[in-house]
């Protein structure tokens, strides 16, 4: 199975995406997390593991990877399973595995697009097995719809905050979902009663998977770069939805 987080930026996508990655390892999954976005530098705090070396520079970088496209060259002459991915780019921790694409690290040295490009090859060239289950932690908003990569997933989960824009984007994600065929699981983050009824009002009916109230021990870790090692019934109940 293939989920992939999606939202406006700030919304709790990886905060949801690391809650959600320790619930399925408790349950006993095989749980991979994909850390596809160039600009976030503390997934890894958040999981409680080393941040791994970026899988664009196992083909060679990303000036390779764009030839490569190109030229309509191969990536992968073969699938991975989780266990064939090169053990120097995985970190893990509490039975959760980390790749990161590829990150952003000096200015002025190009775009994110072979990361991109990466991300779309190699999901369709993961050999994952019924315990298997491969977690996308995304760059906000939708250029991931753009690039093809939702086309490869099981399942779009996307975390909307209580705010007008991120209400907007599940309009735009929904509709996206509905052209690809595929399922949208929303999950309310970070509000509080009141706005949770104002948002699932706003909302109509679509399908809430869950609603994650602010909580000071998420938020007090976040703020501290801490592992989230923190059991709450709202993800049980979202990882069950999503199975």
């Amino acid at each position: 199975m293939i989920i992939i987080a999606c939202g406006k930026g700030g919304c709790g996508k990886s905060t949801i995406s690391s809650l959600l990655a320790r619930e399925y390892a408790r349950q006993g999954k095989n749980i991979l997390v994909i850390d596809t976005d160039e600009s976030n530098y503390g997934l890894h705090r958040q999981l409680g593991c080393e941040l791994p070396k970026n899988l664009t520079e196992y083909f060679g970088g990303r000036t390779d990877i764009m030839k490569a496209k190109t030229e309509d060259a191969i990536l992968f002459d073969k699938k991975w399973t989780i266990s064939d991915i090169p053990s120097e780019y995985v970190s893990e921790n509490a039975g959760v595995k980390l790749v990161a694409i590829g990150k952003i690290d000096e200015a002025n040295e190009g775009c994110a697009c072979a990361m991109g490009v990466l991300t779309k090859n190699l999901l369709p060239n993961l050999d994952l097995g019924e315990n298997d289950v491969v977690l996308i932690d995304s760059e906000a908003g939708v250029e991931h719809f753009g690039r093809g990569v939702d086309n490869q997933v099981d399942h779009i989960m996307m975390v909307i905050d209580p705010s007008y824009e991120s209400l907007r984007l599940a309009g735009k994600v929904g509709s996206m979902g509905a052209e690809l065929g595929k399922e949208v699981f929303y999950v309310l983050n970070k509000a509080d009663e009141m706005q949770v009824e104002s948002m699932k009002e706003a909302m109509g009916d679509k399908k809430i998977a869950a609603v994650i109230y602010a909580n000071r021990d998420v938020l007090q870790k976040g703020l501290m770069g801490e592992a989230l090692d923190i059991q709450l019934d709202e993800i049980t109940k979202l990882s069950n939805a999503l199975a």
